[in-house]
């Protein structure tokens, strides 16, 4: 007999918006004016709060920190598709995505000087705590994503992660229940080509990460990352397809870590100034902006304008942090458990 091609498949690329501020318009998705100007303004919201965040760990004012510089993009124009009700795992290169679903950044920067406190979530948003563990979220999410499709509830979960959490066991495993069940979940994966100091090409032999989902029987697609309007308009076709019982969704976000992987790394060590040179070029920012300049909605006054009260709200936010009491050490025991052992009740005492 024959051999047959019993399954094939075709990765999807999605760029709308090039690096000249070119766009396609027969792509964009329905955004108004302001709605363009939001996207630019929380970029640069995020990119102000990351620079301030660096130089205050810098100061030994905060703890050690992962920045997002040249992942405004993916970050900003996905959390920028969510609906309130919308739940959201994050990693912990998600500040961006903090910002913009309306976490105060004074809470932010609370968390990263060890208070976990600042991960505390308003009770209008659906904002789980920062995730340290690689991908180990992953599963968490789709158990939510169970969890909302059991109750019929028109939500949907997104769970984000870098290229290096693909190679875990909790990617896979998650993937795989999301898609035997069907389930209303996004995944998000900021490949930013750099696990720390691996390469992408050693993460895996796929040609993309997107392709990854068809082995889980759903839809994967890469997005040009930093493309602000691509990264929104794959999200929120994402979430409306989910929310709407047709399953779950990976978008791989091809984006590029700029700077170190955290404030211990150094990144000169693994990666050439000549291999990073040409993302500058390609910042989500730049471009968006000079798309904007091409429509009228730019000038010098808007950005001084729009970096003031970037840096005003990033003042105000360090002020804020850094005016909080500390926390009462007996909280490790009072909020471990619903009710104290018996155990922790004595150790109170004799705290």
């Amino acid at each position: 007999m024959p051999e047959k091609i019993i399954e094939s498949f075709n990765v999807k690329r999605l760029d709308i918006l090039d690096e000249k501020g070119n766009a396609d318009e027969s792509l964009m998705p329905s955004l108004t004016d302001d709605g363009i100007k939001r996207m630019y303004e929380v970029m640069v919201l995020a990119r102000t709060f990351d620079q301030r965040a660096l130089n205050l760990q810098r100061e030994g004012r905060i703890g050690t920190y992962a920045p997002i510089q040249g992942q405004e993009a993916s970050q900003i124009g996905s959390a920028l598709a969510l609906e309130k009700a919308d739940w959201i795992f994050p990693s912990f290169r998600e500040n961006g995505v903090y910002i913009a679903f309306g976490h105060p950044p004074h809470m932010i920067l609370q968390y990263w000087s060890g208070d976990e406190r600042g991960l505390i979530t308003a009770r209008d948003r659906n904002i789980f705590p920062v995730c340290i563990p690689v991908a180990s979220h992953v599963p968490h999410a789709v158990g939510a994503a169970m969890a909302a499709k059991y109750r019929g509830d028109r939500i949907g979960v997104v769970a984000y992660f870098g290229d290096g959490g693909t190679s875990e066991g909790d990617f896979h495993e998650g993937l795989n229940f999301a898609g035997v069940f069907k389930l209303p979940v996004v995944f998000i994966c900021q490949n930013n080509q750099w696990a720390i100091s691996m390469p992408r090409e050693k993460q895996t032999a796929a040609k993309t990460i997107a392709q990854k989902a068809y082995a889980y029987g759903f839809e994967g697609v890469q997005v040009d990352g930093n493309d602000i309007f691509a990264v929104y308009k794959a999200t929120k076709d994402a979430l409306d397809k989910a929310k709407q019982g047709n399953g779950p969704t990976l978008i791989e976000c091809f984006t590029y870590r700029m700077l170190d992987h955290t404030t211990a790394d150094d990144a000169s060590r693994y990666r050439t100034k000549e291999e990073v040179e040409p993302w500058k070029e390609k910042d989500p920012i730049l471009r968006l902006k000079l798309f904007m300049e091409k429509k009228g909605l730019w000038s010098e006054q808007y950005q001084e304008d729009v970096e003031a009260k970037a840096k005003a709200a990033v003042d105000e936010a360090e002020k804020k942090a850094e005016s909080i009491a500390p926390p009462d050490p007996r909280d490790m025991f009072t909020n471990t458990y619903e009710k104290l052992s018996q155990r922790q009740q004595k150790e109170i005492r004799d705290f």
